[in-house]
């Protein structure tokens, strides 16, 4: 059984909380870590006779999501009563939509490790509301209300990643996506995102096809968990199909947790069939009609999206897939970086600055880059002057901290700090004469061309770096000392 021949297949499930002020089909407000059901009504509590009143931004931000994921609008969409009973859901169904998505035939772009793009195809979007939070305390559990009735885009994919870090590239894409658009913060820690991915195998033996039963794994709040998880499930499945020979035509789907602490997946119950929910149209709404004004209203919104702002970042500007991966994670930092680079700043050097000094002060602060109070033509004016060595590296690290603390051009800052360099090869020249006259053994090194030659102009070059207290430009230092040492 060594020589076992299989494919992995995923498909994911992604549930994304929409950005509005107020719940789906009530006028309670949204908002993270409140008292305990202090932000509810008749209408998100299931009160009889209470009616719900449709959320207009949540559609219209659904429809935007859709259209960043290359789908299909639906022009006509109505909304489904989903019917199950369980405590966070007080009126015993859920709002869906069931055979006419919002959204749909879509695809999403990943990068994979290697570089290459990989196309995954959207089965569909929807809109729902979410449902409330058990809270679980030894024997007993409560009820909070607060998150029933939030807006909710599930996002379905078709089975097309094939590893486990596939699926990872794939929820941190649409998180990118969703946050470049607004529509969502996106924060799984606080349950904005969260993810279920469906897993089987299909395994090749004697030259025939066998295929595992296709196991769901229940609400994943982390990249690492969704990437950790499929992995876990992918050899529990052939170590099942090695004992058992189970198939998919064996056994139901069936629906699985993840337990953290030991990383194994658990058995929680059978999958339930679409039947099951006994889905009908909900009678307490009206369908949503869409035309093309509407429509080309809400696709002026889109704005470049990160993947595309990724690849041009390298294509235009020469940065790394890293570099450019790391400045598309926040749509501000990315639109600051392409101000600062169009304002006639060097790429590599204003990349170099927001993501080695400029993201650390604003992961301390809480803020973006963006919002640390650097307008763009102050941050291209400093990355002009490191560009015409008037600053060192080091010294425009130095100088961007202090901008951060007054209005002051980057200029000014220098001269007041003494961190402009000495370029005057005159002035340089007496200096580096010195300190040639004060080392004759290095000197002596690099003249007979010794093996710590190398280690012997490193040594000069840092001693005239300190007696002109690091002012001194490196590069007018090495030519005045190769100029000096060869004659």
């Amino acid at each position: 059984m060594a020589n076992i021949d299989y494919k992995v297949i995923v498909g994911l499930e992604i549930h994304v909380h929409l950005r509005t002020r107020t719940k789906m089909f009530c006028g309670c407000e949204l908002s993270f870590g409140d008292t305990a059901n202090s932000h509810v009504c008749p209408v998100c509590i299931g009160m009889p006779g209470s009616l719900p009143v449709m959320n207009k931004t949540a559609v219209e931000y659904a429809v935007l999501v859709g259209m960043a994921l290359n789908c299909e609008i639906s022009k006509f969409t109505k909304w489904d009563r989903k019917s199950y009973y369980y405590p966070d859901l007080p009126k015993n169904y859920q709002i869906s939509q069931y055979d006419l998505p919002i959204s749909r035939n879509g695809y999403i772009e990943i990068p994979l490790e290697d570089g290459a793009i990989k196309k995954i195809r959207i089965r569909r979007a929807h809109l729902e509301e979410d449902a409330g939070k058990n809270l679980h305390t030894g024997s007993i559990s409560r009820i909070d209300l607060n998150r029933a009735g939030t807006p909710l885009l599930e996002i379905v994919t078709e089975p097309d990643m094939n590893s486990p870090a596939e699926v990872r590239a794939l929820a941190i894409e649409l998180q990118r996506i969703v946050r470049f658009l607004g529509v969502s913060e996106a924060d799984m820690q606080k349950g904005h995102m969260r993810f279920e991915p469906n897993i089987n195998l299909h395994i090749t033996k004697a030259g025939k096809i066998f295929k595992t039963p296709i196991t769901e794994i229940k609400n994943l709040n982390s990249f690492r968990s969704v990437e950790r998880s499929v992995a876990y499930e992918v050899q529990r499945q052939l170590d099942e199909f090695i004992d058992t020979g189970k198939t998919m035509e064996m056994g139901n789907k069936r629906t699985f947790g993840w337990d953290d602490q030991r990383q194994a997946t658990y058995l929680q119950r059978e999958k339930e069939e679409a039947h099951d929910y006994r889905y009908f149209p909900d009678p307490d709404l009206v369908p949503v009609v869409f035309d093309d004004a509407m429509l080309a209203k809400i696709r002026g919104r889109m704005c470049e999206l990160p993947l595309q702002m990724q690849q041009r970042f390298v294509a235009d500007y020469g940065l790394s897939e890293y570099d450019a991966g790391v400045l598309t994670a926040d749509r501000k930092t990315a639109e600051y970086f392409d101000s600062v680079v169009k304002a006639g700043a060097d790429a590599k050097r204003t990349c170099n600055l927001l993501t080695q000094t400029g993201l650390k002060i604003a992961n301390d602060k809480g803020v973006a880059v963006a919002e640390l109070g650097i307008e763009t033509e102050r941050l291209a004016e400093l990355v002009k002057m490191a560009q015409s060595d008037e600053i060192s590296a080091t010294a425009a690290a130095t100088i961007f901290v202090e901008m951060t603390q007054n209005t002051e051009p980057p200029r000014i800052i220098a001269e007041k700090m003494n961190l402009l360099q000495k370029s005057d090869a005159g002035e340089l020249e007496a200096i580096v004469e010195q300190v040639i006259a004060e080392n004759p053994q290095a000197v002596e090194e690099i003249k007979t061309g010794g093996k710590k030659i190398g280690k012997s102009q490193a040594f000069l070059t840092g001693q005239v770096m300190q007696k002109t207290k690091g002012r001194a430009n490196p590069k007018v230092v090495t030519q005045i000392l190769t100029k000096l040492l060869t004659r």
